[in-house]
């Protein structure tokens, strides 16, 4: 471990807001100063953040000798292939439409480049984390280009139909461990979300309450990852354990929330998603950050058919917003996804948690007018969220001392029955041995 960091560790005041900045300079200060910082050296700093390696579901690398030819290919492979096959596929849609609809022309291109510039990261970020590129299109069309909500919501829906969908191929292919339970569940509600979102919530929502509604709950994410982050060594799992009803019902309803989120601002089942399994049931982010890049792509398609098939609200801006940021995101998503496979937590969690302060500043700085009930809700939104994140942490720890403890007893009981077994054979070794000697001894 790094002096420098545990030094600084001992001597700052651990108190709730403050410790959380203090973690993030730390973590700052520790990426800049490379090899200063840590005694092993800037190949091992390097590959501990930024190659730790993926978790795979199966092992495709067992008896490659029993293989054939073309199966050795795709598994030795299997990263190139998956991003070149969804990019490669994506891409020859986009260009064949280039020069059918004139994609160069003024209205589209020239006028609307900045959002293909942000996407580069956004679609990067969007397969690499738990946030969809929504989390970059929806506030720099608001608050940087002035795009109405309603348009931004769309374009992210298309950003993500796309990019997270060639990001999910990438996934599947390389078969990276995703819970299942969640993807269906959270689907489920998710669904429900939506289409209730769309015809109650997202037309009683005015367009700065959207928004400053989008920043606040995507900072509200930055403190997941934050209390995630503060405890080093905590115990993860691949899936849910002991999964049973309840633990299915809270799935769903984290899906509805997170549909209503998506319904009016484009994303937000992601970090529903990512939440509850990270907080409450404990599943490590090498496996919450696919499973919610799958999740969100599906069902940004559904909310994309909804709005286009069943509303018939989706504008010709939006379209044209798509066509710009297309080829970008298709190319991006499948990158980020292999990155994020590798990629420390703590890299990402601080490249997320940068992301949303500035939003969120920006935002405030932008809208106007900026009325004390925006204020209000912001901040009450906020505080709702710290508070439902510490307690699905509580409850979480709770469960994990719950499965610990039945851990141990089924060890004890295990370790029990080995003995008994042991003691009862010993004994009819000696009962038999005895036999033996009496006999021998009548003769």
């Amino acid at each position: 471990m790094c002096k420098a960091r545990v030094t600084l560790r001992e001597l700052l005041v651990k108190s709730t807001i403050y410790g959380y900045c203090v973690e993030s300079i730390i973590f700052i200060s520790f990426v800049t100063t490379g090899r200063k910082c840590c005694r092993y050296g800037c190949a091992f700093w390097c590959k501990k953040y930024f190659w730790e390696g993926q978790e795979l579901s199966g092992s495709p690398q067992q008896n490659l000798d029993d293989l054939s030819r073309g199966e050795r290919f795709l598994i030795n492979h299997r990263r190139a292939i998956g991003i070149i096959v969804p990019v490669s596929i994506w891409q020859f849609f986009w260009w064949a439409m280039f020069f059918d609809r004139g994609f160069w022309q003024e209205q589209y291109f020239p006028t609307k480049y900045p959002l293909s510039v942000a996407m580069i990261i956004g679609g990067t970020i969007a397969g690499m984390t738990s946030v969809g590129g929504g989390a970059v299109a929806f506030p720099v069309l608001t608050l940087v280009l002035n795009v109405p909500p309603s348009i931004a919501r769309d374009v992210s829906l298309m950003i993500q139909s796309s990019g997270m969908t060639a990001a999910s191929f990438s996934i599947f292919f390389m078969r990276v461990c995703v819970e299942w339970h969640a993807l269906i569940l959270c689907s489920l509600g998710s669904l429900a979300g939506i289409i209730f979102g769309l015809y109650v919530v997202d037309p009683a929502m005015s367009s700065s309450m959207k928004k400053l509604s989008f920043v606040s709950i995507w900072l509200s994410f930055a403190f997941v990852l934050v209390i995630l982050n503060r405890a080093h060594k905590r115990r993860t799992f691949s899936s849910i354990p002991n999964f049973g009803v309840w633990k299915g019902i809270s799935l769903v309803v984290g899906g509805f929330v997170g549909g209503i989120f998506t319904a009016f601002a484009g994303t937000g089942l992601d970090i529903c998603a990512f939440m509850v399994l990270t907080l409450l049931f404990r599943i490590s982010e090498k496996v919450a950050t696919p499973t919610t890049v799958v999740l969100m792509a599906f069902n940004s398609v559904i909310a994309l058919y909804w709005r286009t098939i069943m509303i018939k609200a989706v504008t010709v801006t939006a379209w044209q917003y798509i066509a710009v940021t297309f080829p970008v995101v298709t190319i991006m998503a499948p990158v980020g996804s292999l990155l994020g496979t590798h990629f420390h937590r703590l890299v990402l969690a601080a490249l997320v948690i940068v992301l949303n302060i500035v939003a969120y500043i920006l935002a405030f700085i932008i809208v106007r007018p900026l009325t004390p009930l925006l204020i209000g809700s912001s901040v009450g939104i906020l505080v709702g969220c710290f508070l439902l994140f510490i307690a699905l942490t509580y409850i979480g720890q709770k469960m994990l001392e719950r499965y610990e403890a039945v851990e141990v007893e089924d060890e004890d009981r295990e370790r029990a029955t080995t003995s008994g077994d042991t003691g009862s054979k010993n004994e009819a070794y000696v009962n038999y041995s005895y036999k033996e000697d009496n006999t021998s001894s009548s003769l």
